[in-house]
């Protein structure tokens, strides 16, 4: 099932910052060069760290009220308790390494200068470091492997909702996130997703132009050309793209052109487009200059009899 999911594109954000984090935590760990200060940043209840925030933002936006509700969707809920596990896990190992780190050391401290009369106790505490020594290397492991599996749970999870412009843009955009996260080319992961990787391109392209991004959609949608995609209304729609930038940066003689080669394809255009197109070719006879100011205001003029308004109207 493809659609949108507002706070998607916050969460995929926070994942990549977790990630990222994470992995530093643990190869800073298996050096031996981690301090308690990196762990405390992380893994802790606090909005300053991303994995917390992460799970907020999962638990918000994934986890239903009612577990039998009909919105309580499979892949949704399963990244949610994914997600929530590596949380605890982290905790867990927060705890450890804390006293391994820092109790451990002060306890053994003071044994030093305590009396025969506490051995018993310190006897206690030493089983317990012992117990927590081995709870830090398996708990990271196990910390580690919960984020390999939600990572994967993640990239199942996108391809619901393939349809997300926003998503699609967000992964475009921070293609180098993407393939050290996953461990692949941007295309690879978009085929991965989308089925190829021209369809990527294309529905980020898409909502670009919807949001009025006419520089990024033109890059876009000629990516997804590049790539492949042999559609004519990809094709319109990049002319669109590049007419409306023209017209924002005063070339109004390619807006004319562009915009006429979107007109001109097979109805019916889309509304909110067709309006803006409108607009933006209607204010051309009082913007054009130059020499051939008189030979765009026609070609405008005929432009907008063709989609239904003329300049005289």
């Amino acid at each position: 099932m493809s659609g949108r999911a507002p706070g998607l594109v916050a969460i995929v954000r926070e994942f990549f910052a977790v990630d990222a984090a994470m992995r530093r935590l643990v190869d800073r760990f298996r050096s031996g060069s981690l301090e308690w200060a990196e762990v405390d940043a992380l893994c802790i209840d606090e909005e300053t760290s991303p994995l917390f925030r992460l799970k907020e933002r999962c638990h918000a936006l994934f986890r239903p009220r009612n577990v039998h509700a009909p919105h309580a969707r499979t892949r949704e809920v399963l990244f949610d308790l994914a997600v929530g596990s590596l949380f605890h896990e982290a905790m867990k190992f927060r705890e450890n390494y804390y006293q391994h780190e820092i109790y451990g050391p002060q306890v053994r401290a003071l044994r030093d200068g305590a009396g025969v009369d506490a051995e018993a106790l310190f006897d206690e505490f030493e089983k317990i470091l012992t117990t927590v020594a081995l709870g830090v290397n398996a708990g990271l492991e196990e910390t580690e492997a919960l984020l390999n599996r939600t990572r994967e749970q993640l990239g199942e999870l996108l391809r619901e909702y393939q349809d997300d412009g926003n998503l699609a843009r967000c992964l475009i955009e921070l293609a180098p996130q993407v393939e050290q996260v996953f461990g692949t080319t941007i295309d690879a992961f978009l085929v991965n997703i989308y089925g190829n990787a021209s369809q990527g391109y294309a529905v980020a392209g898409c909502s670009y132009l919807e949001c009025g991004y006419y520089e990024e959609a033109e890059r876009s949608l000629d990516e997804a050309l590049r790539r492949g995609a042999k559609d004519e209304e990809l094709e319109r729609l990049r002319a669109y793209a590049v007419g409306m930038r023209s017209y924002l940066a005063g070339s109004y003689a390619e807006a004319v052109e562009q915009i006429a080669i979107w007109a001109d394809g097979e109805p019916p255009h889309d509304p909110a487009l067709l309006t803006l197109a409108r607009d933006a070719i209607s204010r051309i006879d009082a913007l054009a200059q130059g020499d051939d100011r008189e030979q765009v205001v026609q070609a405008a003029n005929d432009l907008l009899e063709r989609v239904g308004v003329s300049q005289s109207a």
